[in-house]
């Protein structure tokens, strides 16, 4: 009557060996929490706000395992942030509004560390751009 259906389909044998290496695998990774001077655009107040970022920084040495593909792509890779929050309360009106996004991911300059408080994130953003990285899409 009904065909039965097999209950995994096949798996190649080197499965685990195959698996392309991740981004989580070239970075090491670190929750910071940043101040921003941001302005209301109800009341129109500016306020500093606390802000979660994820740091990511580029691994020193390359991850075992990886093919040629992998290693051009280490080679380009930057230190970067990506910011967490989307959206904060003003702290004289009360009312929720979203952070611009076009300062949700920055790149972090080689040699300094990260901008502190009062920095936009224009200061930490590098030029040009990788259109051969998977990571930057």
């Amino acid at each position: 009557m009904g065909r039965a259906r097999p209950a995994h389909p096949a798996r190649p044998a080197c499965y685990d060996q195959c698996v392309a290496l991740d981004e989580r695998d070239f970075f090491n990774s670190r929750n910071e929490t940043r101040t921003d001077q941001l302005n209301c655009p109800r009341c129109k107040r500016i306020n500093d706000y606390q802000m979660r970022w994820v740091v990511r920084t580029k691994k020193d040495r390359i991850p075992p395992g990886a093919d040629e593909r992998d290693r051009a792509l280490y080679a380009k890779l930057r230190d970067y942030m990506i910011r967490v929050d989307d959206a904060v309360t003003c702290k004289t009106c009360g009312k929720k509004f979203d952070i611009p996004s076009q300062h949700s991911m920055v790149f972090i300059e080689k040699g300094g560390s990260a901008p502190g408080p009062g920095k936009g994130a224009a200061a930490m953003v590098q030029g040009g751009d990788d259109d051969d990285s998977r990571f930057n899409r």
